[in-house]
C-alpha cells in the first residue's frame, strides 16, 4: 500500500505545486470570506499576542526542543497517513534537531509536511469538535487556537531557508512553488474554524474552489482567443 501511495504521489507532485501557485489569487480574495471583525477573531488575536509577548520575555531558544518535537511528530503523522511503518524518532540532545525514520521509500509529502501542516492546531481543532459538549463554551477557546497558531507561524518563519535539508530533498523549485499557497491555505483553514468550526472551513474552501476554477476559465479564455 505504501508504495501505491508513494507512486500516486510522486505523479501528482509537480501538478499539485503548480496547483497551489494558480490558487494564490484565490487564496488571497478568499480571505474576505474569513469575517475578521468579530469578538472571536479578537480572542484569537489575544492568543496570538499572548504567544509573541511570552517569547519576548522568555528565551528565544526556549521552545526549541518543542518546536523539534513538532518537527519529527508531523514527518511521522504523514508517514502513518501514507502507510509507512515508522522505526524511530530521535531528538539531538544538544537540541541541534533530529530525526525519524521509516520503512520504504517514501515521499515529498512527508518530506515537506512540517513546513505548512499545523500539527498541534490540527489535533486540537479535532479535539474542540470530539470533546464540544464538554468544553465550555467562551472566547478563552478562540484565545488558545491563537496562542498555539502564533506559535506555527514561528515555527515555520523559523525552519524555512536555504540550508533545510528537506528542501534539498524535493528541490528548491518545486518548494518555492507549493509552500507559500500551502501555507496560506492551512492557516486560512485555522481562521476560518476559529470563527466557525468545520462549516466554516467548508465555506472558505468552497469559495477558493470556485473563484480558482474563474480564474482558470478566464486564464483559458484569454489563450484561446
Amino acid at each position: 500500500m505504501a508504495r501505491w501511495f508513494d507512486f500516486i504521489l510522486g505523479l501528482l507532485k509537480w501538478p499539485v505545486a503548480f496547483l497551489m501557485v494558480i490558487s494564490l489569487p484565490a487564496l488571497i480574495q478568499a480571505l474576505d470570506y474569513l469575517q475578521v471583525g468579530n469578538l472571536r477573531f479578537f480572542a484569537f488575536l489575544g492568543g496570538a499576542f499572548l504567544y509573541l509577548a511570552l517569547k519576548v520575555v522568555a528565551s528565544a531558544r526556549s521552545n526549541v526542543s518543542m518546536q523539534i518535537l513538532a518537527h519529527e511528530l508531523t514527518h511521522t503523522f504523514f508517514a502513518l497517513l501514507t502507510f509507512h511503518k515508522v522505526v524511530h524518532i530521535h531528538l539531538n540532545m544538544d537540541e541541534s534537531g533530529g530525526a525519524m525514520g521509516f520503512k520504504g521509500k517514501g515521499n515529498w509529502l512527508i518530506t515537506i509536511s512540517p513546513y505548512f501542516f499545523p500539527l498541534f492546531l490540527f489535533f486540537m481543532m479535532l479535539g474542540i469538535t470530539f470533546f464540544s459538549e464538554k468544553i465550555p463554551e467562551g472566547y478563552m477557546i478562540n484565545g488558545i487556537l491563537g496562542y498555539f497558531f502564533a506559535y506555527h507561524v514561528e515555527s515555520i518563519l523559523v525552519q524555512i531557508h536555504g540550508e533545510q535539508p528537506d528542501f534539498h530533498e524535493v528541490g528548491f523549485p518545486f518548494c518555492w512553488l507549493f509552500l507559500p499557497g500551502a501555507n496560506l491555505f492551512m492557516c486560512s483553514a485555522v481562521l476560518a474554524f476559529n470563527n466557525g468550526g468545520w462549516l466554516n472551513v467548508q465555506r472558505y474552501f468552497w469559495a477558493v474552489y470556485k473563484l480558482s476554477s474563474r480564474y482558470v476559465a478566464e486564464c483559458l479564455a484569454y489563450f484561446t482567443m
